[in-house]
């Protein structure tokens, strides 16, 4: 007889299972469960078992990836929103640092690869706004505008959420994005105007 699924305790165990990488503990079937209110059975039925833990574990990551990218409001300014959601990313891994390691490893195989794409897509649709209202050359490709403020992104947060630099050294992306804007072909104060307006909006 097939076991009822609770999506409340599929939460609790991809809670549990993050701050047992946040504490350096070992995770096993059994150590996941204890404390937890539920047997070692839930894993089974929630994921299949460990392997499909970390799916759904990587999973979680993008999930709420994109959550905080859905919050975001669009303004007209197709640069101040692109690096707005930079800012969003970089404060996503402070929050979720022990998802946002899992979120990267790409040992372990996603649940949905639309996951993903669907938080790059909020990056291209950003740039591609950036194309047409003139901010950036018409011969630059969303999709690699996208990708190279994503990484600005990416390189710092690591160092911070999982490295060895401080949450300051964040503010070293601003100029580093506003370059990347201005490379692909806006004015250089303007973008810098663009990129600080939302970086000083940005959660802390």
């Amino acid at each position: 007889m097939a076991r009822t699924k609770d999506p409340a305790v599929r939460t609790a165990l991809i809670e549990r299972a993050a701050h047992m990488l946040r504490a350096r503990e070992p995770i096993t079937t059994r150590s996941l469960v204890t404390g937890a209110g539920v047997s070692t059975m839930a894993v089974y039925t929630h994921f299949g078992g460990m392997d499909g833990l970390w799916r759904a574990l990587r999973q979680e990551g993008f999930v709420r990836l994109g959550a905080t990218f859905g919050r975001l409001r669009t303004t007209d300014d197709p640069v101040h929103d692109l690096a707005a959601l930079v800012a969003a990313y970089a404060d996503n891994a402070l929050e979720h640092p022990d998802l946002y390691r899992v979120m990267f490893d790409d040992s372990v195989e996603l649940e949905d690869l639309r996951a993903a794409d669907a938080t790059l897509e909020y990056l291209v649709q950003a740039a591609l706004r950036g194309r047409t209202a003139g901010r950036v050359r018409a011969d630059v490709v969303p999709l690699d505008l996208a990708t190279r403020s994503w990484a600005v992104g990416h390189g710092i947060g690591s160092l911070v959420a999982n490295g060895p630099l401080p949450p300051a050294a964040l503010d070293h992306v601003p100029p580093m994005l506003a370059g990347v804007v201005a490379e692909a072909g806006d004015d250089p104060e303007r973008a810098r105007r663009s990129v600080d307006s939302a970086w000083v909006g940005r959660g802390r």
